[in-house]
């Protein structure tokens, strides 16, 4: 006979017990999330001011290459703060996706000595990447103050886009994470994979210029719909949601969560033993 105060950990809890056990480790969750704020702002030389300057030198390197060198399309939207806009997403999912694909690894020996959900461990590296989309915000404010551009009432929706953007964080962050512990390689493939998406992605230039018969085909990339987003919400002026694109990435972050759920608590029973 077990005593109250004695635990049973079993291979793979049912579902139920399992998010119960999520919610009865909350602590623990933003334990981790605080250690890994501090971690980054403080480890660093520059601290804070890195989550401003990379953003808007990236911005100025797209402005010069797709604004005045390709002469690409804006509208009726400053050139800087077309790419800005989208450079906030953009930014969260890749900082997102780095930092939870090796949160399992790099918290190894807390995983190996201690039971709790490791699906908090990665979520809580999602979390983390929110501060900076938040400094970013502040910054694409102070953008539109210098170019006296101001949005309007599409501003209110923004909650809306940032939940779309978080889907695809963290499903691709629940996949990885469980296939770095598996495959030491995958952490190679993190990288690769972000700057290649980043280039097929409409960061740099307005996803208006895509062919129409080709947009809905474009919108398989997930994070099309989340940029596009975004970019409506803060940007008045900005051309008007292509919806099906928008629907069709909406259901395919759905779909990667779901996955990545299934695969992380799949392999999430002997993440002790491999890792």
């Amino acid at each position: 006979m077990l005593r109250e105060d004695e635990w049973v950990i079993e291979p793979n809890r049912p579902v139920l017990h399992y998010w119960r056990d999520v919610w009865r480790y909350r602590e623990l969750f933003w334990f981790l999330v605080w250690r890994d704020i501090l971690v980054r702002y403080k480890q660093t030389v520059i601290g804070v001011a890195w989550s401003v300057l990379r953003p808007v030198l990236t911005m100025i390197a797209f402005t010069v290459v797709f604004g005045l060198l390709a002469k690409l399309p804006s509208g009726d939207v400053p050139y800087p703060l077309l790419v800005f806009a989208a450079m906030i997403p953009w930014n969260f999912f890749a900082n997102a996706l780095s930092e939870s694909s090796g949160s399992l690894v790099g918290s190894a020996n807390l995983v190996t000595k201690v039971y709790f959900p490791r699906i908090i461990v990665p979520t809580s590296s999602i979390i983390v990447s929110l501060t900076d989309l938040l400094i970013s915000l502040l910054v694409i404010a102070g953008i539109m103050l210098w170019y006296g551009f101001w949005p309007d009432w599409r501003i209110a929706t923004l909650p809306l886009f940032l939940l779309l953007a978080c889907l695809p964080a963290v499903g691709a962050g629940l996949w990885f994470a469980a296939l770095n512990v598996r495959y030491r390689d995958f952490r190679y493939v993190v990288p690769f994979l972000l700057q290649f998406c980043l280039y097929v992605s409409p960061v740099g230039f307005a996803s208006q210029i895509v062919p129409q018969q080709w947009r809905l085909l474009y919108a398989l990339n997930p994070m099309v719909g989340v940029i596009d987003g975004f970019r409506w919400a803060l940007l008045r002026g900005s051309a008007e949601l292509f919806w099906p694109g928008i629907l069709l990435s909406t259901a395919l972050s759905l779909l990667l969560v779901a996955s990545g759920l299934w695969y992380f608590r799949k392999t999430e029973r002997v993440l002790a033993d491999v890792i």
